[in-house]
């Protein structure tokens, strides 16, 4: 059968994609496992701060307020790269964008750990961003690239569970590296799996030609409409809870500055005969439902990496290192879960296994939507690991909605795309649940505060006994009756916030069952199988 080129995703000359017959090269499996190594440690990285933060503020003297900007920066540096990879691809080749990116992401990680005051790690961690989010979409490409239709769903696989291990992980291994080594431990560490990329890369790509006139020809008008739409909305998402939303003239400049340039993005790439990525994709059925299905599960898979540490560190009092031990269980099955999907994804219609999915991740959500003050790690443990069965179902099947009848020249538009949703995802769901969080703990906390009152006769026997015990414990007959009260009034609190994580679980619950009517807008799909059939049906 004669092999048909197409033009690679690096813009140098047409390459003769493997068929499906043919065996796949150590060197390509080491060049896929190396860029697979890339995406986990960049999605690693948005979340690896979270459990060291406090530590980090501390040795910078910054507020909690002021450190949001620590995650923010890396955020949005990283969701304006994302869909730029295409054309930096195109213009330095695969191989050496990839090795040169990790290099610099290297660098700008040793540089946060030198961070010496607040300012300093918010630009070093934007730079961060900006060399590490490429290598995301990157991994994609790599195996719509370089493996033949019969290998992808084993591809696939391996990049799902970067997407959906990593953000598991993050809050574990920073956990531990704090405890053990100190905060800085958590931008070194980088080192151990870059240079294994670097490395893998090197062997196993060909060098390709620069071509630098794709540079200076490029659609930068369109990509700085992008930078600032996308850049802007990422700063009110990140932003907008602690600021009060539209009562910050702060915010409402983001607001409309996000508005402005992705309008003008949109109408750009519409006018335009080349953008520098391909928005058109999202008129394709399968890939608007797989890139609304990936914004969900992006909110969902970031969400509950968000609310769970905060809870567990707030009411129980969990230790970074403890949080870590109850995260790791949404993360670990996963390991043993992903060859399974991947053999079944090219048997079963994906729409199927994919709704198995969503109902066991919105499952473990809805379970969690039942905690009080006393769950811990063995009330917790069950919940994790229905998640971590649940993610690999629908993020293997997403990919390969997605990718699903793609033109070899779009391939990396559209891995560009469907990660720069699911990150998007991520930031739109935190906003919402710790806008959610806020105004639901005020809420309780006014019912509470309702049956709570100094003429209910419960409360005057609690505030009794209280008192009583602590007169005994020495204190004076005031100071035991004013101790009371704030312990009754901890107690209302502690009993508000358990509410509202709950009411945040269950809202993410209910996003995740929502998304099953969109996934069965999209065609039926099943992933290639060993002898390369399979497709759209």
């Amino acid at each position: 059968m004669a092999s048909t080129t197409i033009d690679t995703p690096g813009g140098g000359k047409p390459l003769a994609p493997p068929m499906p017959s043919e065996k796949v090269s150590g060197r390509t499996w080491l060049a896929v496992a190396a860029g697979m190594l890339g995406a986990f440690m960049a999605v690693l990285d948005i979340q690896i701060t979270n459990s060291s933060l406090k530590d980090i503020l501390g040795a910078l003297s910054a507020t909690q307020e002021e450190g949001s900007w620590i995650a923010t920066a890396y955020l949005v540096a990283e969701i304006i790269v994302i869909p730029m990879t295409g054309l930096f691809v195109r213009v330095f080749g695969m191989r050496a964008y990839m090795i040169g990116t990790t290099t610099l992401f290297l660098g700008f990680s040793t540089l946060c750990g030198f961070a010496w005051n607040l300012p300093s790690m918010i630009m070093f961690r934007m730079l961060q961003g900006f060399t590490g989010g490429a290598l995301i979409p990157m991994a994609m490409t790599l195996v719509m690239a370089k493996l033949p239709p019969s290998k992808r769903a084993t591809g696939m696989a391996i990049f799902g569970l970067t997407a959906t291990l990593a953000p598991s992980m993050g809050p574990t291994l920073g956990g531990y590296l704090s405890e053990l080594y100190g905060w800085p431990s958590i931008f070194y560490i980088n080192w151990v799996p870059g240079l294994l990329l670097i490395g893998g890369i090197a062997v196993g790509l060909d060098k390709e030609k620069h071509n630098l006139s794709a540079l200076f020809n490029a659609d930068w008008l369109g990509i700085a409409f992008m930078a600032v739409g996308l850049g802007s909305l990422t700063v009110f998402l990140e932003e907008g809870n602690t600021k009060d939303w539209f009562d910050s003239p702060f915010i409402n400049t983001f607001a409309a500055l996000a508005v402005v340039g992705l309008l003008g993005w949109v109408v750009n790439s519409t006018l335009r005969k080349q953008p520098f990525v391909n928005l058109g994709l999202y008129g394709q059925r399968n890939f608007a439902a797989a890139t609304a299905l990936s914004m969900a599960m992006g909110m969902g898979l970031y969400g509950s990496a968000f609310i769970l540490p905060l809870f567990l560190a707030q009411i129980p009092g969990y230790s970074p290192m403890q949080i870590g031990e109850v995260i790791m269980w949404a993360g670990l099955p996963q390991l043993f879960i992903m060859p399974f999907v991947a053999k079944l994804s090219s048997k079963v219609d994906n729409r199927i296994l994919c709704t198995f999915g969503l109902l066991l991740f919105g499952g473990s959500c809805l379970m969690n939507s039942y905690m009080d003050a006393t769950t811990g790690y063995d009330q917790l443990l069950l919940s994790q690991v229905v998640r971590a069965l649940g993610q690999p179902f629908v993020m293997l099947t997403l990919s390969n909605f997605a990718m699903n009848g793609i033109q070899p020249k779009d391939i990396p538009s559209a891995s560009s795309l469907i990660n720069m949703t699911r990150n998007l995802g991520g930031s739109i769901g935190i906003a919402l649940l710790a806008t959610a969080l806020t105004n639901r703990e005020h809420f309780h906390s006014v019912r509470i505060g309702e049956s709570v009152s100094n003429y209910a006769l419960n409360t005057q026997d609690r505030l009794s006994a209280l008192t009583a015990s602590f007169i005994n414990n020495g204190f004076d007959s005031a100071s035991a009756a004013n101790m009371a009260l704030k312990a009754v009034d901890g107690i209302v609190r502690r009993e508000a916030y358990v509410m509202a994580y709950n009411d945040g679980f269950f809202l993410v619950a209910m996003v995740l069952f929502g998304c099953i009517g969109v996934l069965w807008f999209s065609d039926k799909v099943k992933a290639p199988g060993g002898g390369g059939g399979g497709g759209a049906h």
